[in-house]
């Protein structure tokens, strides 16, 4: 099944605005950008599901990391869903996941899987390698 070209434009603009929100480190309009928002970040094993769930990890985020950026760099349409390689910078400056801060900056690629139904954005599964973060972070040798 090949995705419409209407349909690829109107998804690739539901990421590049979610994208820009979280740039912003504007929590409220990057949950506006789901129809059901959900992360799931896979190092974790964790789920975020629903708008207070997603409300806190994006909070949690950019509280751990107040210059946290993300730079999506490529981008490929799936039947249902965008893969994205995407950048993430920041520095730890407060605790986050656990981790006390640190004063270390990150620079980590990830893959990122937007889930769409139809162009309504439903979950946004995020892939990075752990141990590569807690090498940069300083906390693992």
């Amino acid at each position: 099944m090949s995705v419409d070209p209407g349909l690829r434009e109107r998804r690739e603009a539901v990421v590049r605005r979610h994208a820009e929100a979280e740039n912003r480190h504007d929590v409220a309009a990057t949950i506006a950008t789901f129809h059901a928002p959900r992360y799931e970040v896979i190092a974790f094993g964790a789920v975020s599901d629903g708008p207070q769930a997603v409300h806190d990890l994006l909070a949690g985020l950019f509280t751990g990391f107040p210059d946290f950026k993300v730079e999506v760099r490529r981008t490929m349409h799936a039947d249902d869903a965008i893969v994205a390689e995407i950048a993430l910078t920041g520095t730890h400056q407060a605790e986050w996941a656990g981790i006390p801060a640190t004063g270390k900056k990150i620079d980590l690629m990830s893959a990122c899987i937007f889930d769409f139904d139809d162009d309504r954005l439903t979950c946004e599964k995020v892939y990075f390698d752990f141990a590569t973060l807690l090498r940069q972070l300083g906390v693992m040798p």
